[in-house]
């Protein structure tokens, strides 16, 4: 049985990164003139969408499956996942050639359920919002007995997301800040775990879409606030945090600043124009949180972590 009090360390991160090198990409890092000027700042781009199953959960979830004893990976993992969580999981499993369930928003694009298959996976839908979720996923480990690897409130999930920081400091010298898109908080609790050890002076932002606010506003309140089904564009950041991510965040970020829809569409367009590679609207929320608040990071040389490439083509934001 997972502990889930248990807060994951940096030697935990360091085991996750030598677990998790066979089964990964170390992404590039990638900058743009044209948007440095536009913002009066440097912006390194750290390409997770590049990443094996196109998302930076491809980390955590290898560090899940191949932590597993030989007995628990008999009866599969599960977990319940708007998309990339669950696509990187069905990869993962895949690799170890142990079975994978995920509860599926039917909300989430055809793109992500078609992904989870592909891989071997196996799609369960239930309604888009965090009750039913977890109550169609109550069901699925009661049949099938399988490991829970939860999409962010899970140490080796954490421990495996912290690798991704790990190399973008060994990649970029001199950072003074970095920002990652924040729905759960996984990525956002991975980067704090690996800079308050490896790197204290970089400070970390969380970037989320005003219309599914509440990591902004428990950082303000000093509390989790949960909303049930926020609607936004950026479909990958619209779970509440937990209380694994919550230590993290309430310890560790500077700010959780937000972008509207319009400003994150914008963000995403530019940066498919400018840098022409293809990026889901979670990721580019952090750019519209930064071009909003240029003052804050005027100046300073800023990590960007790009989260995840698995856009439906078929339903971009701006048709």
């Amino acid at each position: 049985m997972l502990d889930t009090d248990y807060i994951p360390t940096l030697s935990d991160m360091v085991e996750a990164r030598e677990r998790v090198a066979p089964h990964i990409h170390r992404t590039p890092v990638l900058t743009s003139s044209f948007i440095n000027e536009l913002v009066g700042a440097e912006l390194f781009f750290k390409c997770e969408n590049l990443q094996k199953a196109g998302a930076f959960k491809a980390r955590g979830a290898s560090n899940a499956v191949f932590g597993l004893s030989d007995a628990q990976a008999a009866k599969g993992v599960a977990t319940h996942s708007s998309g990339n969580h669950g696509t990187c999981l069905s990869y993962a499993a895949g690799r170890r050639g142990i079975p994978c369930t995920v509860v599926m928003p039917r909300t989430a694009p055809q793109a992500k359920k078609d992904a989870v298959r592909g891989y071997g996976g196996r799609v369960v839908e239930c309604e888009p919002s965090t009750s039913s979720r977890e109550a169609v996923f109550a069901e699925v480990v009661a049949e099938t007995g399988a490991e829970f690897v939860h999409p962010y409130n899970d140490w080796r999930v954490i421990a495996g997301q912290a690798t991704c920081s790990a190399e973008l400091i060994e990649q970029v010298q001199g950072l003074n800040a970095v920002v990652a898109p924040i729905g759960g908080g996984g990525m956002v609790s991975g980067t704090c775990l690996t800079l308050s050890n490896l790197a204290p002076s970089v400070k970390v932002f969380a970037a989320e879409p005003l219309n599914a606010d509440d990591a902004a506003r428990s950082f303000r309140a000093g509390h989790i606030i949960a909303d049930d089904a926020p609607e936004t564009v950026a479909d990958g950041l619209k779970v509440p945090l937990k209380e694994l991510t919550w230590h993290f965040v309430r310890n560790h970020v500077t700010d959780i600043l937000t972008a509207t829809e319009d400003e994150i569409v914008d963000a995403m367009k530019l940066i498919w124009k400018r840098m022409k590679i293809v990026m889901e609207p979670s990721s580019a929320v952090p750019l519209a949180t930064i071009i909003k608040n240029r003052d804050i990071f005027a100046g300073q040389r800023v990590g960007i972590i790009i989260t995840g490439g698995n856009v439906d083509l078929d339903k971009l934001p701006w048709n």
